[in-house]
């Protein structure tokens, strides 16, 4: 009996010995609330200087100067709560890195009896203790090791991939909202000019110098500038509400833009040839998926080991009822003659098959987003050259009207009419500036670059995203 305790105060203590606790983690409004709340800006400050990022560049974050493009992208990044539920993959991956790396464990039997009936005179109590391990594990160990890393790997990049994608959507909503806030001001003033117009034709109206006719075209004229003017004003508020939803600020939240921020007249990008160039090592999606691949290679190399036969070695010390002990050696060998993990094989090969062709497609299909938007830059560069030419006219005509009004040549109305030409002409070329910006974030996202003007260096292989706050 003694034995019998010894034995059992052992194995408690070598099971609970490595035993983690329970920690709950509440979900009700308190700690939601509390993960929405996003860090001081003090701290914010400091991690947007030590920004570490396979594509994005540090910046420093100023309210004092208002938002940028570039900073509302590194902003989004550190504070979207939608980046927290993808980091949290990273952990999903450390423990399967984890659990690929540890050794099966051993198995302890004991079995214990007592002479209870007939001749047992002279008997002892018998008892047996066994010790066995599967040695079979270590034979694929290595391979599902290395395979966990590399998928460990591949979800370090493809969380990278996406901090970038919502950085450029962030950078993306900047553009859209100065370009429509400069339309409602164009739209505004519109707006304000053909208000004054109308005025002028009522008086002229009521003085007998125009017509009822006159007055309903200048009725309507207004009536539509408002209407346009309500519309931008609506699109300006709900993009403006975007941009706090693409970074992750609360709806109430002040934002202000840097009064500096520009849109482009042309877009002049790299050649195809050189954004295509290294396009499969600079794209965080594509080495993602590589990575990935080279991960399922190991997981099939590992099932293809494990058709070997399943070996399992143990020692064990017996002690009959006659006080004979025996200590021996037991080997039991799985022989494979119906399973030979034929069916897992054959799963892992097809998976490994689709992602061969999953990246193939992706490399396809990022070729194709490249030509089509070097495409539509084209396109818009000479839209935009022709609107800025057709300005140039309008504006003379503009100025021809003012100083025929002034000397009594022309009258009021045509040259409003030629004012709102022209000032129309400057709404509808913000409205191809915007669509030359998104075309080169597009272009950036597209090609993986942080910038089209200087192409970067591939990501290292041990780039990782932002660690979660």
């Amino acid at each position: 009996m003694h034995r019998f305790r010894l034995f059992c105060s052992l194995l408690l203590g070598l099971g609970f010995s490595g035993c983690q606790h329970y920690i709950p983690l509440p979900l009700n409004a308190k700690t939601v609330d509390q993960a929405l709340t996003p860090p001081p800006q003090t701290a914010l400050r400091i991690q947007a200087r030590e920004l570490k990022h396979p594509i994005l560049k540090p910046v420093e974050l100023d309210e004092r100067d208002g938002l940028t493009p570039d900073s509302a992208a590194v902003l989004a990044v550190l504070v979207n709560p939608n980046l927290r539920a993808i980091r949290d993959q990273r952990g999903l991956a450390d423990a399967q890195l984890l659990q690929a790396g540890l050794l099966p464990n051993p198995q302890v039997s004991f079995d214990f009896s007592t002479p209870s009936f007939g001749n047992t005179a002279g008997t002892v109590n018998a008892y047996g203790i066994g010790l066995n391990w599967d040695v079979s594990r270590l034979i694929d160990r290595s391979a599902r090791t290395q395979a966990a890393g590399l998928q460990r790997a591949a979800v370090d990049l493809d969380i990278a991939w996406q901090e970038w994608q919502v950085a450029e959507a962030a950078k993306s909503a900047v553009y859209r909202l100065v370009a429509l806030e400069s339309q409602v001001r164009l739209s505004a003033e519109i707006e304000r000019r053909l208000r004054e117009n109308l005025d002028l034709v009522r008086r002229a109206v009521r003085d007998g110098q125009m017509t009822a006719l006159d007055l309903a075209a200048a009725e309507t004229a207004s009536t539509q500038a408002h209407t346009a003017l309500l519309d931008l004003q609506k699109q300006a508020n709900q993009q403006r509400l975007e941009l706090k939803r693409a970074i992750g600020l609360s709806a109430d939240t002040p934002i202000r833009l840097h009064s500096a921020i520009e849109l482009p007249a042309r877009l002049d990008p790299p050649p195809a040839s050189q954004l295509l160039q290294d396009l499969e090592q600079r794209r965080l999606d594509l080495v993602a998926l590589h990575r990935g691949y080279e991960s399922q290679e190991e997981t099939v190399r590992a099932e293809i080991l494990t058709q070997f036969p399943k070996l399992n070695i143990g020692v064990n010390r017996q002690s009959d009822a006659s006080n004979v002990g025996t200590i021996g050696l037991g080997v039991s060998i799985n022989l494979p003659l119906f399973d030979r993990n034929q069916g897992t094989i054959s799963r892992e090969s097809a998976t490994r098959q689709k992602l061969f062709d999953e990246y193939v497609n992706r490399v396809f299909e990022a070729r194709a987003e490249i030509a089509r938007l070097l495409d539509n830059a084209r396109a818009l560069n000479e839209q935009l050259k022709n609107r800025a030419a057709a300005r140039a006219g309008l504006e003379l005509l503009v100025n021809t009207y003012r100083t025929a009004v002034g000397s009594g040549q022309a009258d009021v109305l045509s040259y409003y009419t030629a004012w709102n030409n022209f000032t129309q002409n400057e709404i509808d070329l913000l409205s191809l500036k915007q669509e030359l910006i998104q075309t080169s974030v597009a272009l950036e996202l597209a090609s993986g670059l942080y910038r089209l003007d200087a192409l970067s260096a591939p990501p290292a292989a041990g780039a990782a995203p932002i660690k979660e706050r």
